[in-house]
């Protein structure tokens, strides 16, 4: 006999605006901690959703308070998936081409490895433009007991 999976959503609106990236953390972190994985893990998950949507804030957005991104967490017992929802100019994180670790080492630049961050950390990315609304979406397989 096959059990209905049960599935949770949850959904933030963001106004854009760096201080509000706390808010974010926050949000993700009373989702992820009933969920059966360990601190490294939930960390990681935040850190590429936080670092997409300070991407979008800063980069498609240019900080503006009138802005807003929309955030949506959906999971069930073999997935957890966030959607992230924005009317800025459009960036593909799969075009995305990775600087060189050794050159922003060298240089001692802050900034510009994010990406490559979410892409190592994350099972799938995916992006989707369409009638000006952007979604960047990113899976995240849960592992099975």
């Amino acid at each position: 006999m096959k059990h209905w999976q049960e599935f949770m959503m949850h959904e933030l609106k963001l106004a854009c605006e760096k201080n509000r990236l706390g808010e974010l953390r926050s949000f993700l972190s009373d989702i992820l901690k009933p969920k059966d994985l360990n601190e490294i893990v939930q960390n990681q998950l935040i850190l590429a959703v936080e670092e997409v949507c300070a991407n979008l804030i800063i980069h498609s957005h240019n900080c503006n308070p009138d802005d807003f991104i929309k955030l949506r967490v959906t999971d069930d017992a073999h997935k957890i998936t966030f959607e992230i929802f924005d009317s800025g100019q459009a960036f593909n994180i799969l075009e995305y081409e990775a600087p060189d670790l050794s050159k922003v080492i060298k240089e001692k630049r802050k900034g510009g490895i994010g990406i490559l961050l979410v892409k190592k950390i994350m099972d799938k990315i995916e992006f989707e433009s369409k009638n000006s609304q952007n979604v960047c979406r990113l899976v995240k397989q849960l592992k099975s007991k």
